[in-house]
């Protein structure tokens, strides 16, 4: 693991396309992203069981399902448009603002 935050090429509420695990083969929108653990949260994707004890914010306690982090060199960006996971490029646009584009076809995403 390396020391501080990492970036990605995945953003938070990109569609994701699993590669690798238990998982593989689904697509899911991001939630969130845990860059120090490389960690991507994915929705519906990846569920696990928490057992919690009752609070006031819940009374009764019981079993909790949730979403677990799947790490980023799993996932790859989905794209809606070729029904595709695809491999992602930067390059900067004509106002200056780097921008990431599909290196397959070229196009922005």
């Amino acid at each position: 693991m390396s020391a501080g935050k990492t970036k990605f090429n995945i953003k938070s509420g990109d569609m994701v396309y699993v590669i690798a695990g238990k998982e593989k083969g689904k697509m899911g929108k991001v939630l969130r992203i845990d860059s120090s653990n490389e960690q991507v949260f994915v929705e519906k994707l990846n569920i696990i069981k928490r057992h919690s004890r009752p609070t006031q914010k819940n009374p009764g306690g019981g079993i909790i399902e949730k979403e677990a982090g799947i790490h980023v060199s799993n996932l790859m960006l989905y794209d809606s448009e070729n029904q595709k996971p695809v491999k992602v490029g930067y390059r900067t646009g004509e106002d200056g603002i780097k921008v990431r584009y599909n290196r397959k076809t070229g196009k922005e995403i």
